[in-house]
């Protein structure tokens, strides 16, 4: 299964840290080695940015250059959406790596799963077409269709969220829908079996990686109006207080907090 790592921040916010210990997922402690992918939301300001800086590499995080310049280079973004591949639909090759990005209402949308589709072959017949061959890029594709049919207009946070429900309910049905999605202002997560968020705000304590030797004292590198939610497959710390979403569970961050909460039953 591969890895998901996300980020929601009140603030421009650098996701440097989490991704030094995400990154060693692909390949050194963990097996995630098929591929990998991470994008940024440009900040307007101090405001969320309707474009997206993305980087995908098929070789693995953990000795990708790529990777290397990014976790000494920190992007400052509101939201962030990363990914390691354990390939298991799809070959290995930079058109299979997630996040996949595409344009809806005028913004940027970037997504990124974990699990597999079974018999998962809906009747694509708008825009959105696949470029690989995953089971995830066509998921994206078709949520994106049916989101674009159900609203006439851009729709809030609110109805966009209810909507999703609707749409990972259905895909569930075909088997693992972990999933993170995010439009630049907001960062959806869906649980199908294994989702981990923690919320990081003042005041700051100091934070110890699992995947690596580092301890950060987050206080150095914040201000007291900084707050931002991080959301990942498994924790990436051992002393924060991270928060296992339930399966079926669809979550909405905004401003670097949760904002609404939509579960529906879990299918088997």
């Amino acid at each position: 299964m591969c890895q998901l790592l996300g980020m929601n921040s009140r603030l421009p916010a650098s996701l440097t840290l989490s991704f030094t210990g995400f990154a060693q997922r692909g390949g050194c402690t963990d097996h995630h080695s098929d591929g990998w992918g991470i994008a940024f939301f440009e900040s307007d300001g101090d405001q969320p940015g309707k474009a997206a800086r993305h980087f995908v590499d098929k070789e693995s995080a953990a000795t990708s250059p790529i990777a290397q310049m990014l976790r000494s280079y920190p992007i400052k973004s509101h939201n962030v959406v990363a990914h390691v591949r354990k390939a298991t639909v799809g070959a290995v090759n930079v058109e299979n790596c997630h996040p996949f990005v595409r344009e809806l209402w005028g913004r940027y949308w970037v997504f990124a799963h974990n699990g597999d589709l079974k018999d998962f072959a809906p009747l694509l017949h708008g825009s959105f077409r696949p470029v690989g061959t995953t089971d995830s890029e066509l998921a994206f594709c078709w949520m994106l269709q049916e989101m674009n049919k159900s609203h006439a207009g851009v729709p809030s946070e609110t109805e966009l969220t209810h909507t999703l429900r609707d749409l990972a309910q259905r895909i569930a049905q075909h088997g693992t829908f972990n999933f993170l999605l995010s439009n630049g202002q907001a960062l959806w997560a869906h649980a199908s079996t294994k989702l981990h968020y923690v919320l990081r705000q003042h005041p700051f304590s100091e934070v110890q990686l699992k995947d690596e030797d580092l301890s950060v004292d987050l206080s150095q590198l914040n201000c007291p109006d900084d707050r931002q939610a991080i959301v990942v497959t498994e924790p990436l710390t051992s002393n924060e207080a991270w928060v296992a979403m339930a399966p079926g569970e669809l979550q909405v961050f905004i401003d670097g907090q949760p904002f609404v909460r939509q579960p529906f039953p879990a299918h088997p």
